[in-house]
């Protein structure tokens, strides 16, 4: 898996960002909060989604990770391949008194692409796919809702492609894959792909965002 970002003639990959960390040290999984309740999902690079969805108010952490594929705990390097059917995803834990599971599906389509089929800008293959997961038939309504009053506004141009499918299993990526977008701001990637991404979820999604990045 690679991010590659195009500076006028110059290609840069950055290839797996793995800057030699072990690739076998995972996070781990918050402990669930008496009514807290969890949502998944996955559009493209997990480093700006992780960020966006962790500014929302009532959201109280975000872990990014893989799903949707059939290996129990792949690593980052065997996601990349696309042999494992898994997807960069995050798993945000919020509190439904604060904020909803239908206003978490409105911010995840804004939060990337969902037109763009098994890529996101500059990351191309499957594991950068739009995959919305569901807990219950309520939430899989939500998320179909959700698609038909975007594609009605034509906000896109394009239809979208997110996968809507039952949640099956997480699994938290690297420990080094956590919180990357804020603690490493200079990054080329960042700058270039995560940073206008993020900036225009903020613009979307402001009236919903915690008040330290309401700008």
């Amino acid at each position: 898996m690679k991010r590659i970002i195009l500076f006028a003639a110059s290609v840069f990959l950055f290839a797996g960002c793995v800057n030699g960390q072990n690739s076998s040290d995972y996070a781990s999984l918050p402990q669930q909060k008496p009514g807290e309740q969890v949502a998944t999902f996955g559009g493209g690079c997990f480093w700006s989604m992780s960020e966006a969805m962790s500014e929302l108010k009532g959201v109280d952490k975000v872990v990014s990770g893989y799903a949707g594929g059939t290996k129990v705990r792949p690593s980052y390097e065997e996601v990349g391949t696309q042999e494992t059917g898994h997807a960069e995803v995050v798993q945000i834990y919020y509190d439904p008194k604060v904020i909803s599971f239908a206003t978490l599906a409105h911010a995840f389509f804004f939060a990337h692409n969902p037109t763009e089929l098994n890529y996101q800008g500059p990351d191309r293959g499957t594991d950068y796919r739009s995959i919305a997961f569901y807990r219950t038939p309520e939430e899989k309504a939500i998320l179909l809702d959700e698609i038909k009053k975007i594609d009605a506004t034509k906000h896109y141009g394009d239809p979208i492609v997110t996968q809507v499918v039952p949640f099956k299993a997480f699994y938290p990526a690297e420990k080094y894959h956590q919180g990357y977008y804020r603690l490493h701001p200079e990054s080329g990637y960042i700058q270039s792909v995560s940073v206008p991404k993020v900036e225009k979820f903020q613009k979307a999604m402001k009236a919903e965002l915690k008040p330290e990045f309401q700008k």
